[in-house]
């Protein structure tokens, strides 16, 4: 209830002063425009979005602002989405409207191959597609917000990211055209570039369970335990069984690793037979990511050639089609993230 009164505070003075211009304005909470959503409160997911009310009011030349962040479950309690939430708010909207373009204004001017505070080499990429940009903002990426990609996706909306630092008077035609646009795969009309960037996060936290007796169902009453809990779970890696037992690793968010060492003391430990609980806060994951990874070989030996060269060992290795990700100590995660840009040519301007 209070979280949210910020947003509708902000949507009423942004009406009036469009009012105060001369512009027809209105503005809706999100309960007013049915942005209904689960009873998840803090990180609540739309469900539906009824968008009636605003077709109206656009067929009558209003400028309509919503409050982002917000929705209402069932009940007709008021919810909240989670961090990032507005980016998701504003892409459901462009997804139940089926808008042409939702354009995100924030306080960069679109994607980087990496962040530019630690590589100061990095590049704004034109284009990405949907797919490396869900890989970059599940791996850390905090230009846009993960569920507001996955929407964006899903409902096939293109999504272009702006800055809102730029010059008022610049005009809507030329900024519309800048920034970076994320779409679809097939619109690539140019070869892709292997690797488009290089992603990390800091906000890792990696837990153990030695000597777990290897046998079916062990991995769901590990991670079950988990779940129950509410807490995701990123990397997931179970050693080879030896004379019956396993070590099985996985990651959460720095923020719920004491969270998640509670649930396994009094869950599991005991539960399922493992001899102990190691838990490591300090690690962070270094993904390099790209499509061109479908058609070009030795993406993953030079990752690990170039990681190897500069005495930063991998302490765990997860792959999909489009990205690789490993989990090194946090003291080498820059150094990681430099290497790595530069061993993939991120910072020469492609042909």
């Amino acid at each position: 209830m209070i979280a949210s009164t910020g947003e509708q505070v902000t949507i009423g003075l942004l009406a009036m002063a469009l009012k105060e211009r001369g512009l027809s304005a209105k503005s809706y909470t999100g309960p007013q425009v049915h942005v209904l959503t689960d009873s998840a409160f803090t990180k609540a997911r739309i469900l539906e979005i009824d968008e009636k009310k605003i077709r109206q009011d656009l067929r009558q030349s209003a400028i309509v602002v919503v409050a982002g962040f917000q929705g209402a479950d069932e009940h007709g309690n008021i919810t909240t989405l989670g961090r990032g939430g507005s980016d998701t708010s504003a892409v459901a909207l462009a997804a139940a409207l089926k808008a042409d373009e939702c354009l995100i204004y924030t306080d960069v001017d679109g994607v980087y191959t990496t962040d530019p505070r630690i590589v100061p080499e990095a590049r704004r990429l034109d284009r990405v597609t949907f797919e490396e940009m869900l890989e970059m903002a599940s791996l850390g990426s905090k230009v846009l917000q993960i569920r507001s990609v996955e929407f964006a996706g899903k409902y096939k909306v293109p999504l272009r990211v702006l800055s809102s630092l730029t010059e008022p008077d610049t005009p809507l035609a030329v900024e519309a055209n800048s920034g970076t646009l994320i779409t679809f795969e097939e619109e690539q009309k140019m070869e892709k570039a292997v690797i488009s960037g290089v992603a990390f996060s800091r906000d890792e936290a990696k837990i153990t369970l030695t000597r777990v007796p290897d046998r079916p169902g062990i991995a769901y009453q590990i991670l079950g335990a988990i779940a129950d809990a509410n807490i995701d779970v990123d990397m997931i890696v179970q050693n080879i069984s030896v004379e019956g037992t396993t070590d099985f690793s996985f990651t959460v968010h720095r923020n719920e690793y004491q969270k998640a060492l509670d649930v396994l003391n009094s869950k599991v430990k005991d539960h399922v037979g493992a001899k102990q609980i190691v838990g490591d806060p300090k690690i962070a994951k270094v993904s390099v990511v790209g499509i061109g990874m479908r058609s070009h070989v030795g993406i993953a030996a030079l990752t690990f050639r170039t990681l190897s060269e500069e005495g930063i060992n991998i302490q765990m290795i997860s792959t999909s089609e489009i990205k690789i990700s490993v989990v090194v100590e946090d003291k080498y995660m820059e150094l990681a993230v430099r290497a790595l840009h530069k061993a993939f040519g991120l910072d020469q301007v492609p042909a």
